[in-house]
């Protein structure tokens, strides 16, 4: 068991979305996860907490993104404000504002593949 809680940020119950994989890859791997997201469900065990009521979450390790950068933008304050050690970019939610940010924070920012991060033991 791993104690690198990772926040799954647009977690789905479409098994047919990379954040539905990472949370299975997660699942797997024995690393704790929470997903949250806009969409409802349970995903894994774990129920999908609605972002838009900004849970109050504690001792996050890793932050992976699953949303592109337009649909970020509400949220990179309250993100940051978890103060995660690290954040996954996966690809497509690269944003360089959102980079800047959380790097001034003192937070790792990572342009990379959660799910090849795992498969090659990088995670």
């Amino acid at each position: 068991m791993s104690d690198k809680l990772t926040l799954i940020v647009g977690a789905t119950t479409n098994p047919g979305r990379y954040a539905y994989f990472a949370a299975s890859r997660l699942a797997d791997a024995g690393i704790p996860f929470i997903p949250i997201g806009i969409k409802s469900g349970e995903v894994f065990g774990e129920k999908i907490l609605d972002i838009r009521t900004k849970p109050e979450l504690k001792s996050i390790h890793t932050i992976t993104l699953y949303l592109g950068p337009v649909n970020q933008q509400e949220w990179i304050d309250y993100l940051i404000g978890l103060k995660p050690k690290r954040i996954i970019f996966n690809p497509g939610t690269e944003n360089p504002v959102f980079f800047e940010k959380a790097k001034a924070q003192g937070i790792e920012v990572l342009p990379a593949c959660t799910l090849v991060m795992l498969g090659s033991g990088q995670y």
